[in-house]
């Protein structure tokens, strides 16, 4: 099964692309349907589809806007950052209830400063 992002031949039953990992099945957020390559919109809810799209090779920009610039220049100079080191962390998780049904409705610019805001909370409390 070839990959509509990256052209990669996949095995059949196969569900994500074993080159750029982009999803080979696509099913429709409004009744899971899987969708039919090329599909536009789905064909029992006529909800628009969504491509899939390649995985990107290198960190979205707003991915890192999260890291403070200081820490991330001394991250990116340090010898372990080419080579990789063992670290005992700690990793805060918050759940945002209702969050993709949100995301949904809003443009991506305004979803995207309401989360700026929900980080920067959190980081102060942290």
């Amino acid at each position: 099964m070839p990959c509509a992002a990256c052209q990669y031949e996949n095995p059949a039953g196969a569900r994500f692309c074993m080159h750029c990992a982009a999803p080979l099945v696509v099913r429709c957020r409004g009744c899971d349907t899987e969708l039919p390559t090329g599909a536009r919109f789905c064909p029992q809810c006529a909800r628009p589809a969504i491509t899939a799209s390649p995985a990107p090779s290198v960190a979205p920009r707003s991915s890192v806007a999260y890291t403070p610039k200081h820490l991330a220049d001394k991250i990116l100079q340090s010898k372990s950052a080419l080579e990789g080191e063992r670290k005992q962390v700690t990793v805060l998780f918050a759940d945002v209830k209702g969050s993709l049904e949100l995301a949904e409705q809003l443009d991506p610019e305004a979803w995207h400063q309401i989360l700026e805001r929900f980080f920067a909370i959190l980081s102060d409390g942290v």
